[in-house]
């Protein structure tokens, strides 16, 4: 197993991609907690799908761990009511 850093551990790596969701007037928006993205929607669920597809580009043609990330790591969105 080859490891991201020097003294890394998979222990070390993250799992979970968290999103704060909070509504506009006209759209919902999603800022990355851990990653450096935001993304919008009219919807929740095109919010869904806009996260998705802008996890899946920020990660392209990167390798997960070199990011410190878990291999397939899953996505938290905390929404404000």
């Amino acid at each position: 197993m080859i490891l991201p850093w020097p003294g890394a551990s998979i222990q070390n790596m993250k799992r979970i991609i968290q999103f704060s969701v909070s509504r506009g007037e006209k759209f919902y928006v999603a800022d990355g907690v851990n990653v450096p993205i935001v993304t919008q929607g009219q919807t929740l669920d095109e919010l869904m799908d806009n996260i998705r597809e802008a996890t899946a580009l920020h990660f392209e043609g990167e390798k997960a761990a070199d990011l410190e990330y878990a291999k397939n790591p899953a996505i938290l969105a905390s929404i404000e009511v």
